[in-house]
């Protein structure tokens, strides 16, 4: 309702005639409505991130700006500006943005000075996982989560599902947290049958069941329940569509406002001070396992180990002005062409020689998920400090743990906060970058 309030009362100026204005305010209520439910606008829970809701007030806005647009592109005859439609659109999302991460923010303050909207809760099964949960309660009092007490099923003073049942009704808990791994099919089985006669929220820990650590993804066929490994959000319709908007805009402003001034420029000097190409080409596996050709602004000497072996610290190879663009990753923005041939996304995981895939494919476990989707010029890893050359196993395979967690997270609003990561440590300076 507050939202609603917002969109109609900016909106009012635009018209001199209450039938138009009604019809406005039809049209936009039950659009909104409609759009919120299918993109969960209003699933925001205590332990919702504010990236995750910056996310879908983005997915919002562009539907509502789409709704707005249309309206007024349908009623012409109101000669609106298009550039105050526009205005109008921002100004409308940012008061929304401004009310929602408000409300977000008092009622933490709420839980935490007051000790309101609390939820009682219980831990059951007590193990690593179990402590780590029990840390969290304690350390983020923001949540409202109030911790009673957590229950040993299975030590030498354990306690039956039965006591635990008993506890929860006596003390009026309001959810439920169990390990999986500490209790029996039948203990489960029990505890389910409990929480749903009495209407008790039932949440499971994923600890020693290597598949309940997945982002599953649950769904029926017909009547049958079915669950895949993991959900990936970029293969939804409208999240792809986002994302390959997202990649032409940032692309075309890169060749056209940086390529097109600074390729000849550096070209002439690359072409100065060593034999060989301006641009490097490279192929590199994508998505799906495809390969491609990266392109990037040669930095090397040309050499028959460049397809093999990775530049290290105060490599030969590398010439002077390729040091320069190395270190500030200038080197990359070729890639830019790539991202505008659909072969690559401005954010994702970052493409390995073939050589270097066969092989990593082979000794990193998972290491073939990051091929769900397309490679990036920069990534979460990339900015989480796992970019430049591998050093050891244990680089790479914290690597791939990051790329994962990009695929099974992905959204608008962290692709963005990648770009400025990578900005950022481009001007400052990455250690890594050499």
């Amino acid at each position: 309702m507050i939202d609603l309030g917002i969109i109609h009362f900016l909106a009012y100026h635009f018209f001199s005639a209450s039938f138009h204005f009604i019809n406005y305010m039809v049209f936009i209520t039950i659009a909104w409505i409609i759009f919120s439910l299918r993109s969960h606008f209003y699933e925001i829970y205590r332990y919702t991130s504010l990236s995750t809701i910056f996310s879908l007030v983005g997915k919002q806005g562009v539907l509502f700006a789409l709704l707005v647009f249309s309206f007024f592109g349908f009623y012409r005859e109101l000669q609106v500006d298009p550039l105050q439609i526009f205005r109008y659109v921002l100004l409308a999302i940012l008061y929304i943005t401004i009310v929602k991460v408000g409300v977000y923010y008092l009622l933490k303050k709420y839980r935490v000075i007051l000790r309101g909207n609390l939820r009682r809760v219980v831990i059951v099964g007590l193990n690593q996982k179990t402590d780590q949960l029990r840390k969290f309660f304690d350390d983020n009092p923001e949540y409202g989560y109030k911790l009673l007490r957590i229950f040993d099923v299975s030590g030498p003073d354990k306690q039956t599902i039965q006591d635990c049942i008993d506890y929860i009704h006596t003390n009026n808990i309001d959810e439920i947290y169990s390990s999986v791994g500490e209790l029996s099919n039948e203990e489960l089985q029990q505890l389910i049958d409990y929480a749903d006669n009495n209407l008790k929220i039932l949440k499971f820990l994923p600890d020693n069941k290597e598949i309940y650590s997945k982002k599953l993804d649950f769904t029926y066929y017909g009547y049958l329940p079915i669950l895949s490994m993991r959900k990936i959000p970029i293969e939804e319709p409208f999240n792809k569509f986002i994302k390959r908007g997202f990649d032409i805009v940032l692309s075309l402003v890169i060749i056209v406002g940086i390529l097109s001034w600074l390729t000849p420029l550096l070209g002439l000097i690359i072409k100065l001070e060593s034999k060989g190409p301006i641009f490097f080409k490279q192929k590199r596996n994508g998505l799906d396992y495809q390969e491609f050709y990266c392109y990037k602004f040669r930095s090397m000497r040309p050499n028959p180990m460049a397809h093999l072996h990775q530049v290290q610290k105060n490599d030969p190879r590398v010439t002077r002005i390729g040091r320069i663009i190395r270190k500030t990753s200038i080197d990359e923005l070729p890639q830019f062409i790539n991202v505008l041939k659909g072969e690559m996304s401005v954010v994702g995981p970052r493409p390995h020689m073939v050589s270097h895939t066969h092989m990593y494919a082979e000794r990193v476990d998972k290491f073939m998920v990051r091929h769900f989707v397309k490679p990036g010029i920069t990534g979460l890893a990339q900015v989480s400090g796992y970019r430049g050359e591998v050093e050891d196993q244990n680089h790479i395979i914290n690597r791939v743990k990051y790329d994962i967690f990009y695929l099974e997270n992905w959204s608008l609003f962290l692709d963005i906060k990648i770009v400025f990561q990578t900005v950022y440590n481009a001007i400052k300076g990455d250690k890594r970058a050499y």
